[in-house]
């Protein structure tokens, strides 16, 4: 398993990250407290894949309004609460983002489809997806390092329990 793990980990965390990342960068700072990934090999990682997507979503909102609006009609709550918080927050929403589960990709996407400048986009896009990567890299690993540290030759037991408690997590923000 360390070697499915240390052969593919980079790349399946790099993929995940393009759309979102958040659980994905959790696991990696675990496996990076195991030893099975490194911490900031795995941080550059996700941050960088989080940058590109969020940087893709914008574009092409930017350069297909109608096929961006079509992807977004089934979302009609959702949709509705990212251009109220974009409203009340304004640019800072491009951080806020990064950290809540069902808008992190509609806002990019949102924005895009409005008047919002590329480059200003580009530069807060920068620096939440630095701040979101330090934050959740150096979280997890610490989290790692108290959940794995008391029986390491249960680390994937550990890494179950992360599991379940993400997805639990993930379930219950989905219902708001």
């Amino acid at each position: 398993m360390e070697d499915l793990i240390r052969d593919w980990g980079y790349i399946a965390l790099f993929a995940y990250s393009f759309g979102g990342g958040f659980v994905g960068l959790v696991f990696a700072g675990v496996l990076s407290y195991t030893g099975d990934l490194n911490i900031y090999i795995s941080m550059l990682v996700a941050g960088v894949s989080n940058f590109l997507g969020d940087q893709f979503l914008f574009t092409l909102a930017r350069k297909n309004k109608f096929y961006a609006k079509d992807m977004m009609k089934k979302y009609g709550r959702k949709v509705a609460l990212a251009h109220v918080m974009m409203r009340k927050y304004g640019s800072l929403v491009v951080f806020i983002q990064k950290y809540i589960y069902g808008i992190k990709t509609l806002i990019p996407l949102a924005m895009g489809i409005t008047k919002y400048s590329s480059g200003k986009f580009i530069i807060y896009n920068i620096f939440a997806t630095t701040l979101w990567t330090l934050i959740v890299g150096f979280a997890s690993y610490t989290a790692g390092q108290y959940i794995l540290s008391s029986a390491e030759e249960f680390k994937y037991i550990g890494l179950g329990i992360v599991a379940v408690i993400l997805l639990l997590v993930s379930y219950l923000f989905r219902k708001i």
